[in-house]
């Protein structure tokens, strides 16, 4: 046991999604609880923990690269994550397999196991009071927002995907659980909940939406009733993740009163049927166009985002065309488009039909030529509006912020000019300050992000 009086140092780098990040919070807010402080660079840290991402090649590369630089400035590594949860062709683990030396390996969601290898390799300090916690825990984004991830897992066997055999299949977190969580982030100063997961739309199925307890309530682990229950913290709460099935129909209502940001997150990933069936995907295009136009009609506000892969295997000209048709009638607010990568241990690397890699990435850029014009058209639609923004970081020539339409660090902003006149600027010192709403007059738009003055 440690009986220095200085608290042992952990360096962390985390490194893949939101659902990532919350494995990082908790296994950092842990590390806290115990007395390890945190260290900002490799020399000051006594040992160091990769948290890594393992489902594309080009985040296997990353992740692999971030462990070898910790070996090589440190030399005392932890890892977890979904990478390590990767074997190779062998069946041995493949990070081990690149670096012998590494201290221990884990899968993701695996703070008890990750704690387990600390105190192996790190004991703690004997008096483990030298360090306190914050009710809300530690937290790796800015303190007025924070992701809040509802459950673990999937119960999709999605072709192209590999995160139920790292992160198993569903398991949602009882509602009671969420909403006590969502309530210390709120009283902890956090303006806006990212509600994240592998499918928020299944939430509570595997719980077969049991009942649980919120404020002496008893209320149904369930999506829709999840929402209603968030959308009464009186903080913004934008959802992601959202597979289209058809009881989203029942959160429309919420969305529509702005009791929750009329914003969804919905993977897509294609349209044709084809396709989708190859993809292992539920829905299919024509169903998704008229579920769109349904949520446009009941919510005419709402955001929708998603992503989508070309190139898959087996793609014809054909099917990629009809995905730009798709594209032109559903006019989604912000897309993202991957060039398909075949993923070792995904099922769709057996398909026939692989595409050349040139042509995946001729298709990619096709579709964002198509997709572009169709969101800065959505874009300009604000010109002349009134939006409530949330501000994230000033800087010399104003502040730069995000509207309702706007999730960090995957959609656009909205930068707000610094007045002209001396009586101007001194109320938006007194108004503009990070994790502050404030009202914001646009004038300006391109095809992904909006300018304006305070109104």
């Amino acid at each position: 046991m440690n009986t220095t009086t200085q608290a042992p140092r952990v360096g962390f780098i985390s490194l893949g999604c939101p659902k990532a990040l919350v494995d990082s919070e908790q296994i950092l807010t842990q590390l806290r609880a115990e007395g390890y402080a945190t260290a900002k660079d490799y020399a000051g840290a006594d040992l160091v923990i990769v948290n890594t991402c393992g489902f594309i090649d080009a985040a296997v590369t990353e992740s692999l690269d971030a462990i070898g630089e910790a070996l090589a400035e440190n030399g005392r590594v932890i890892v977890t994550g979904c990478l390590g949860a990767k074997k190779d062709a062998r069946g041995a683990s493949l990070i081990e397999g690149v670096h012998p030396r590494v201290l221990a390996v884990t899968g993701p969601h695996a703070t008890a196991e990750v704690m387990d290898a600390v105190h192996a390799h790190l004991p703690r300090l004997h008096d483990p009071f030298t360090d306190l916690v914050p009710p809300q825990g530690v937290k790796l984004t800015p303190t007025h927002y924070a992701y809040l991830k509802i459950a673990e897992g999937c119960n999709h066997r999605c072709s192209f995907c590999i995160i139920p055999s790292m992160r198993g299949d569903l398991v949602s977190r009882p509602i009671g659980e969420v909403m006590r969580e969502a309530e210390t982030l709120v009283k902890a100063g956090v303006k806006e909940l990212l509600v994240v997961s592998q499918d928020t739309s299944a939430y509570g199925v595997d719980l077969k939406y049991r009942t649980d307890f919120v404020a002496g309530r008893p209320i149904r682990t369930r999506m829709t009733e999840l929402v209603r229950e968030l959308s009464g913290l009186g903080v913004w709460v934008r959802l992601h993740y959202v597979y289209p099935y058809p009881h989203v129909d029942e959160i429309l209502p919420l969305l529509s009163a702005n009791k929750v940001l009329p914003y969804l997150d919905v993977p897509f990933q294609h349209a044709h049927p084809d396709v989708l069936k190859r993809m292992k995907r539920p829905a299919s295009g024509e169903k998704n166009l008229d579920r769109i136009r349904a949520w446009r009609a009941a919510c005419p506000e709402l955001t929708i985002r998603s992503t989508f892969i070309a190139g898959f295997p087996g793609e014809t000209e054909a099917e990629f065309d009809y995905l730009l048709e798709f594209l032109r009638e559903a006019e989604l607010d912000r897309v993202g488009c991957f060039a398909y990568s075949p993923v070792e241990g995904a099922s769709a690397n057996t398909l026939e039909g692989a595409l050349p890699e040139a042509l995946r990435k001729e298709r990619q850029s096709r579709f964002m030529a198509v997709q572009e014009p169709i969101g800065a058209r959505r874009l300009k639609r604000h010109v002349g509006t009134v939006q409530t923004v949330l501000i994230d970081a000033l800087n010399p020539e104003g502040a730069v912020a995000r509207s309702q339409g706007d999730a960090p660090e995957i959609d656009g902003n909205v930068f707000i000019d610094l007045p002209t006149s001396i009586s101007q600027r001194a109320r938006y010192r007194e108004t503009v300050r990070v994790g502050a709403f404030v009202k914001v007059r646009i004038s300006g738009a391109d095809g992904h992000d909006l300018w304006g003055q305070l109104a």
